[in-house]
């Protein structure tokens, strides 16, 4: 699958645009549900090639696939039944780090490095203040978490050593938030990362819907006000994706089932100094967003109502697919998966696969 085949797969003639997962498959490009064998909700994906992804979800549940999605593994740690894992960041198909939200020390962080077989707790919040949202990395050292605000500010924890290891940064770079803001566990992706230093953490429920940037590995940020539906508790950028320092897309509106999510997309072309609404935004919220590795135009955005692709950068926006999903991810090697709701994961293929 190449970006430029994605690309004329997803752009069919208005007659022809895909109403159902058959129908998209007739079309030339679709999501392929895979038997995960679940019923759980998996919020936190991480997609390492075509034939391998990891799925973090409710239950404390978590699932491995080495096979393109053709057997998932139950590779969740022991005893974590009671928790709601929402984000999972995998290096390999061996090496993988969850993240348990919730208040106090529901919020905890494990890592493997034996495709699931073993699991070590490497960060249990001890702060009844703090409710843990997102988890990125830059490289396979160096990663962040984020924390709703504490004391009028977002809180940051930082690893250096693959995740064995966490600490808290300080604040004192960090603008304060605003009244009622917070972050979105929805998909694991209100907090990412491009390249070496630079990662951006998307905000909502405050009176504007805001973007927060960092060039330094999460020491010193700025913000950024956005065009996407704010000013209540259910509205607010939900993900955010950069397919370098410069360009990215911000998704979101308002999760509430049959609410109106006007201007449910953004883009920036400065590194998340500023923001353009969509001209054609997805027709209702979504949750994840994901850039088709090797494209410069060519983008996905999930949510409970349906898939939606760019192929202009994000200027506007085609819905492709009427699936359930929370989030998507895609590889460097241009595989691209999805999950969701009721055990729901797939996988994109086209004609060619």
């Amino acid at each position: 699958m190449c970006g430029l085949a994605l690309a004329a797969a997803l752009t069919a003639p208005a007659a022809a645009r895909p109403q159902t997962d058959r129908d998209a498959q007739r079309a030339g490009a679709a999501w392929e549900l895979t038997p995960s064998g679940s019923d759980a909700r998996f919020r936190g994906l991480a997609a390492v090639s075509r034939s391998t992804a990891w799925v973090a979800g409710s239950q404390g549940t978590v699932l491995r696939t080495v096979d393109a999605g053709r057997r998932w593994a139950d590779v969740s740690p022991p005893g974590a039944g009671e928790l709601e894992f929402r984000d999972v960041e995998a290096f390999d198909a061996r090496r993988a780090v969850v993240l348990a939200i919730g208040e106090g020390e529901a919020s905890r962080v494990f890592r493997t490095e034996d495709g699931g077989a073993s699991w070590t707790e490497s960060f249990r919040n001890t702060d009844p203040r703090a409710f843990y949202d997102c988890m990125t990395f830059f490289d396979r050292r160096h990663g962040l978490a984020m924390s709703d605000p504490v004391d009028g500010k977002y809180r940051i924890l930082s690893t250096a050593d693959g995740g064995r290891s966490w600490k808290v940064l300080p604040d004192d770079g960090m603008p304060p938030a605003q009244e009622g803001e917070a972050g979105f566990a929805a998909s694991g992706q209100c907090l990412t990362s491009a390249g070496p230093s630079d990662v951006w953490l998307a905000t909502g429920g405050g009176a504007h819907a805001r973007v927060l940037h960092s060039a330094d590995r999460g020491r010193t940020w700025t913000a950024a006000t956005l065009p996407i539906p704010a000013g209540d508790p259910a509205r607010g950028v939900f993900a955010v994706a950069f397919r370098d320092r410069q360009h990215g897309l911000a998704v979101g509106g308002d999760y509430r089932p049959g609410q109106a999510s006007s201007d449910a997309a953004a883009r920036s072309a400065d590194g998340g100094g500023s923001w353009t609404p969509a001209a054609e935004p997805p027709p209702a919220y979504r949750s994840g967003a994901a850039w088709l590795p090797g494209s410069r135009a060519t983008a996905l955005a999930v949510g409970p109502t349906g898939t939606d692709v760019t192929t202009d950068a994000g200027r506007s926006w085609r819905t492709v697919d009427t699936g359930s999903y929370d989030t998507v991810d895609c590889a460097p090697d241009r595989g691209c998966w999805a999950s969701g709701e009721r055990g729901r994961i797939a996988r994109l293929t086209t004609g060619a696969d």
